[in-house]
């Protein structure tokens, strides 16, 4: 492991739980765009932004990793980064964002991180560095999350009825609003692997040579 990577991986895991926590604080506090978030909602959009916009685009580049993996994680982090740009614009300034464009981005990134997955499978398996396995599996979670973002997208998109638009859009489930009863509970449930995933991965790169 490259001495910088694993601490840019560290620090930038830091920064983000450090702007998530505050973000989550200032929803709560008083009334802002989008309204309250839940801490299962909180949670998982910091592993969110951390693991598509930092942890995979950087982990592209632990030295080790096959083409097709380090291909499948920067064509993965490209098209979050593009669509992250677009999200906060529309979100924003033109407040028009609304949960059905995010689910086709997601089916989108799906397919591109299942066809990488795909090249990256009919590579020969052996011999298989540490690197490299850890990479493939970042690939497959991140798949998950995929599947996972679309399945909270649709409940959330139900629960308010499309109501996102707008200065009095609602963007994220409360804690205390019935309607987003089961989907926090499915989330917080979630966001234990997905997080236990992620520090074992850093905890990799503490010891990696």
């Amino acid at each position: 492991m490259v001495p910088w990577l694993g601490g840019a991986l560290w620090g930038g895991a830091a920064l983000v739980v450090a702007v998530g926590l505050a973000f989550g604080r200032r929803q709560n506090r008083a009334p802002a765009l989008g309204g309250a978030i839940s801490r299962a909602k909180q949670l998982w959009l910091i592993w969110a932004v951390y693991a598509w916009f930092v942890l995979a685009p950087l982990f592209a580049l632990t030295p080790g990793l096959s083409s097709a993996t380090q291909a499948t994680l920067l064509v993965f982090a490209v098209s979050m980064w593009l669509r992250g740009g677009v999200e906060l614009v529309m979100l924003y300034v033109t407040r028009n964002w609304r949960p059905p464009m995010g689910m086709a981005h997601d089916v989108f990134t799906a397919a591109l991180l299942a066809v990488g997955l795909g090249f990256i499978l009919r590579q020969p398996p052996a011999p298989m560095v540490a690197a490299e396995a850890w990479g493939r599996s970042l690939v497959v979670v991140l798949l998950v999350s995929m599947a996972l973002e679309t399945g909270y997208a649709m409940a959330f998109h139900r629960a308010v009825e499309g109501r996102t638009t707008g200065d009095d859009g609602v963007w994220f489930a409360t804690a205390d609003e019935p309607r987003f009863r089961r989907v926090n509970r499915v989330t917080a449930w979630a966001n234990v692997p997905l997080y236990a995933y992620v520090l074992a991965l850093l905890l990799w790169t503490a010891v990696a040579p």
